[in-house]
Order: structure tokens, then C-alpha cells, then sequence
């Protein structure tokens, strides 16, 4: 399984820039997939953006052009860079990943780091 810890969260101001890292542990090896959900009290978690192991990126239609993921192969680390933030931007992002090693698929999850847009 992946341990995965994220970073980065903070209160901002609308229109500023903030980027998220996550970084991976354990069996990584085994990871194909790695995403930034977000959640809000009382809603679903959604899928923000994702990354797969050949690169190819997907994105929440809200967040294009102001969002972007990347990663980092040698420090085991995603991002999430977020320009020109909104209000209901504001939400605990979440880190994910998903691997398959011998024992299986899984799916992991990080702790959370909260974002908050605001005046």
C-alpha cells in the first residue's frame, strides 16, 4: 500500500495562486494512477485532477486553465498548482492513489490539507 502526505493547503485571497504537494510511499512501484479529489461538508468528494503513470492528465471541468497537475518521478511527489482560486474553490483536498501489486488493487488516501478563498 501507499502512504501519501500532502501539503500546501492555506487561506487565501480570490485570484491568488497556491500549490499543492503530495508525496508517496511504500509500494509506489505499484501506482498507474495518482489524483487531487476536494470535499466539502455535507457533498461528495469529487475528482479535481488526475495524473496516470504515462502522463496523460484529466481535469474537473470547473478548474481548466487555472488548474494544473504535474509530478515529480525522482522525489515521488504530485502537485497541484492552482491560479486565479475562487471561493468555491475553498475545500480539505485530498490526495489519492491508485496501485496493484501482487496482493491486489488499491486504493489510497492522504490526510487531507485544507484550502480556504476568501476576502
Amino acid at each position: 500500500q501507499v502512504h501519501l502526505v500532502e501539503s500546501g493547503g492555506a487561506l487565501v485571497h480570490p485570484g491568488e495562486s497556491l500549490r499543492l504537494s503530495c508525496v508517496a510511499s511504500g509500494s509506489i512501484s505499484g501506482i498507474y494512477s495518482m489524483a487531487w479529489y476536494r470535499q466539502i461538508p455535507d457533498k461528495q468528494r469529487e475528482l479535481v485532477a488526475s495524473i496516470t503513470s504515462g502522463g496523460n492528465t484529466n481535469y474537473l471541468d470547473s478548474v481548466k486553465g487555472r488548474f494544473t497537475i504535474s509530478r515529480n518521478n525522482a522525489k515521488d511527489t504530485i502537485y497541484l498548482q492552482m491560479n486565479s482560486l475562487k471561493s468555491e474553490d475553498t475545500a480539505v483536498y485530498y490526495c489519492n492513489a491508485d496501485s496493484e501489486t501482487n496482493s491486489g488493487v488499491f486504493q489510497d488516501w492522504g490526510q487531507g490539507t485544507q484550502v480556504t478563498v476568501s476576502l
